[in-house]
């Protein structure tokens, strides 16, 4: 049993939705830490995708896609990364605009990087491609 999981975690890991998934939740964590320690206003967005980030990977991961179908999960996954980039968009410009300390601006940078990655995410989940 304990063999099959980690398998099935690993083969996950590997695949590019894993990857992508993987470095969003990463991603997300360092931009947590820079909010948090320049500008406190700006960290529900990041925690919120953090959290959004590793429960998808948990779903996808334990294969629960497949046996919860009553939810469309290629449309929500695609509309969770599509409001993901366009919201990092919009928070790392005002951040970038206002200025202020490195981390702040590091941040803002990050935010970008994070947007182009959500937005890569969007576009391979979107259900219309398929």
């Amino acid at each position: 049993m304990e063999d099959f999981q980690r398998s099935s975690c690993t083969t996950f890991l590997c695949t590019q939705k894993g990857m992508l998934l993987f470095a969003e939740i990463i991603l997300c964590l360092v931009i947590l830490t820079l909010y948090g320690v320049s500008t406190s206003g700006y960290i529900s967005l990041s925690l919120i995708e953090l959290i959004l980030a590793i429960i998808f990977f948990i779903i996808y991961t334990c294969d629960l896609h497949t046996k919860i179908q009553f939810i469309h999960w290629p449309w929500t996954d695609f509309f969770r990364s599509l409001i993901a980039a366009i919201i990092y968009l919009i928070t790392s410009i005002i951040v970038l605009v206002e200025r202020g300390y490195r981390s702040r601006i590091v941040a803002g940078v990050l935010g970008l990087i994070a947007t182009a990655l959500f937005g890569y995410d969007a576009s391979i989940t979107c259900p219309m491609r398929q």
